[in-house]
């Protein structure tokens, strides 16, 4: 597995849309303010080309300019990490224009983002054997108070607090809830009006540690990259199938009977035979049910099976805030009102 190096004192950070761009309120004025607190700390900001576009459908540009200027901005000397603009809808369509064998063989950088940039993060890993960040985009920076999560993803980019390439972060005991509200300030700390309570399943056990390499995502994206020419799980499972996987799952779009039909399709194709536990982050569809079906039967009904811990309602994905995770470290989990993660770039 290959560790792209730390952002350094003065380093450059390059800003790039390979999904949405910031292009309208309150993107515009989030991804300015979080560009500014990074300029205020010593660092370089360089914008790709879409980062203020909306030419794209569900995207910044059409899938050849958003490929090149991931490409370029990768490959380039000036830029020392890497953050996405935003989540979208069709990043997938992106990969078909990537030079994937390019990009593995240069020097690996931090790509950090969620949501639709699952395209990226998870590709980057199972394709290139190169590690990168599942977690804020750059207008997840933009907080009056910046809260303790987005703290730990600048602390991956930048390697403070790490031990001998080891990291470990906590969970949070509340989170947002979406209460209908239009906020005004874009500028907004989090409205955290909610009690987290993790719920357990499989073989969880209190306080016992499970090991794996971290993989994962936005289910929403990696089952529509489930059967493409970009699916080489299989071979990254085979790899690295000795140190066993802890698998990290967030919803979007998808209800409980979506949810459902997304994990039998992994299960199916194989994805998770070697899977000694799974961290289901709380999905945007949020205590709902569809036929009867809730979020948590739709996971444990396909999950029950391979008799390993499983934490749902995890600091991860859509409701923040969200643990940011390192895909392909290896890592250290255990539970019991919140979830510790000591991750290892092994």
């Amino acid at each position: 597995m290959r560790y792209p190096k730390f952002l350094q004192e003065k380093g450059t950070i390059g800003i790039i849309a390979p999904s949405f761009g910031a292009s309208t309120e309150p993107y515009i004025s989030r991804t300015a303010y979080a560009e500014e607190q990074f300029k205020k700390k010593g660092f370089k900001i360089l914008e790709g080309p879409n980062a203020h576009e909306d030419k794209g459908i569900g995207k910044s540009n059409t899938p050849e300019k958003c490929a090149a200027e991931f490409m370029d901005f990768y490959q380039r000397k000036d830029t020392d990490v890497l953050i996405s603009c935003g989540g979208g809808e069709t990043m997938c369509e992106d990969l078909s224009f990537v030079d994937w064998e390019q990009i593995k063989k240069a020097e690996p950088k931090w790509f950090l983002g969620y949501s639709d940039n699952t395209n990226f993060t998870y590709l980057l890993t199972t394709l290139c054997d190169t590690a990168s960040i599942y977690g804020p985009c750059i207008s997840g920076f933009a907080m009056h108070t910046p809260h303790e999560s987005v703290k730990q993803a600048e602390a991956l980019l930048t390697g403070e607090g790490f031990k001998e390439r080891t990291i470990e972060f906590h969970g949070f005991p509340t989170f947002e809830l979406p209460d209908g509200e239009e906020e005004e300030d874009p500028i907004a700390d989090l409205k955290l009006n909610a009690e987290k309570k993790l719920v357990f399943g499989g073989g969880f056990k209190k306080d016992e540690p499970f090991k794996g390499r971290l993989l994962g995502g936005c289910v929403d994206c990696l089952v529509t990259l489930l059967g493409t020419r970009f699916d080489k799980t299989a071979d990254f499972l085979e790899k690295y199938k000795e140190d066993g996987f802890i698998w990290f799952l967030e919803c979007c779009d998808l209800n409980p009977i979506g949810m459902r039909r997304a994990f039998w399709q992994m299960d199916e194709a194989g994805w998770f035979k070697y899977a000694r536990g799974f961290i289901i982050g709380r999905p945007l569809h949020f205590g709902e049910e569809c036929f009867g079906l809730n979020q948590y039967d739709a996971v444990m009904g396909i999950l029950k099976k391979y008799n390993v811990p499983v934490i749902m309602d995890a600091d991860l994905g859509h409701l923040p805030p969200a643990i940011p995770f390192v895909t392909g470290a290896m890592a250290e989990v255990k539970a019991s009102e919140n979830i510790c993660l000591k991750m290892s770039f092994e």
